[in-house]
């Protein structure tokens, strides 16, 4: 089980997820900064959510579409979907 979940961490590049996660806190924190008001826990929450679920579906589909180049090419033959650690179908779903 863990190694699945290392699997579609890697996929996904959750890393990069993580590096570009203050970006996003940034465009909401700017949003709210003239009227502390607008400050909803919740739609931080959110925010944060899209941001995963949303760079995670992306990730997904490129590997996906690119799986026959990435077979290819010596670099990323590698990778999960590729190297058949990760079905074709299961990416897409993601």
């Amino acid at each position: 089980m863990i190694v699945v979940v290392r699997n579609y961490l890697s996929l996904i590049k959750f890393s990069h997820t993580i590096f570009a996660l203050p970006f996003a806190l940034i465009g909401f924190t700017l949003s709210i900064k003239d009227d502390l008001s607008k400050f909803n826990p919740l739609l931080l929450v959110y925010v944060v959510l899209c941001m995963v679920f949303a760079r995670s579906a992306a990730m997904g589909f490129n590997r996906y579409i690119d799986r026959k180049f990435d077979a290819m090419n010596p670099r990323t033959k590698t990778r999960e979907v590729s190297a058949g650690l990760i079905s074709a179908n299961a990416a897409l779903l993601l």
